[in-house]
């Protein structure tokens, strides 16, 4: 099972209304992942920045994995893990981790945030990482986050290490940079459309499939939308991509997932709408 193709949902993770992780909020989450299998997706994301990561401890994330990595068992369906941060020798600890995980097929890497280590600094980061992962790593490029710029070069020659297998593109925009990534991109190097509202025009330039948390919602017209682009009917899929923008664009018009989980709530597949800290629940 690869990445190259299709669309892959970032997971939530449910809380109580109390913010806990409880069973009923592990239930939730199992049926999430379910439903967005159920209406097209192609894989699943766990453990990243849309499941507040950052904020879950040992255990909590163990139980996150636990679940997902059943329903991709059951589903036989490609699971990739949110694994690694700002500090390579501990993002290769987590990684190695990844090794006790025979669901998981690719990890999800972000950029080294806050730090800005330079271009170099970031191919070599991803180079000793990829050196002893037990799965490919999927490159989370996310500046507007992260801090570090990337130019199409750089990705290049971090796409053409082995071990690599391809990049979530979410540069905040379709840059000049996209472009020509997406006009000259290593063999076997996967450009997934990162950036919610301008997933669509990324997947006309040539991005093979999609890390996109509102599909959490009109999954099946996401799912649709990446196809779309790649059997090149693109009247349809020009429709289609405007319409989602501006979901998408509603979704995130306060930090994410704040919307999304309250959007989820009201529709009654999340028992709460509740975020954890320095996150505040949707107005």
């Amino acid at each position: 099972m690869t990445l190259h193709a299709g669309l892959h949902v970032p997971l939530v993770t449910p809380f109580a209304a109390d913010g806990t992780l409880d069973a009923p909020a592990l239930d939730a989450l199992e049926r999430l992942a379910h439903d967005v299998l159920d209406e097209g997706a192609a894989g699943l994301i766990a453990l990243g920045t849309t499941a507040e990561a950052a904020t879950l401890d040992r255990s909590e994330r163990a139980a996150v994995l636990t679940v997902l990595a059943r329903v991709a068992r059951e589903r036989g369906a490609p699971l990739t893990v949110g694994a690694g941060g700002g500090d390579t020798a501990a993002s290769r600890t987590a990684l190695a981790a990844l090794a006790d995980v025979p669901e998981a097929v690719a990890a999800l890497v972000p950029v080294p945030s806050f730090t800005r280590p330079g271009e170099a600094g970031v191919l070599a980061h991803f180079a000793s990482l990829a050196a002893t992962s037990p799965v490919p790593l999927l490159v989370y490029h996310i500046p507007y986050r992260t801090g570090q710029e990337l130019s199409a070069a750089t990705l290049r020659e971090i796409g053409a290490l082995p071990g690599v297998a391809g990049v979530k593109y979410a540069a905040g925009g379709v840059t000049e940079d996209a472009v020509a990534l997406l006009g000259e991109r290593p063999a076997d190097f996967a450009v997934l459309a990162g950036d919610d509202v301008y997933a669509s025009a990324l997947l006309a330039l040539g991005a093979g499939g999609a890390v996109l948390a509102s599909a959490h919602l009109a999954t099946r017209a996401y799912a649709n939308l990446v196809t779309a682009w790649r059997a090149g009917e693109a009247a349809r899929a020009r429709e289609l991509g405007h319409r989602l923008a501006r979901l998408s664009a509603a979704l995130f018009a306060g930090p994410s997932p704040t919307v999304l989980k309250a959007v989820l709530h009201a529709r009654g597949r999340l028992p709460s709408p509740a975020v954890r800290l320095p996150l505040l629940a949707a107005s």
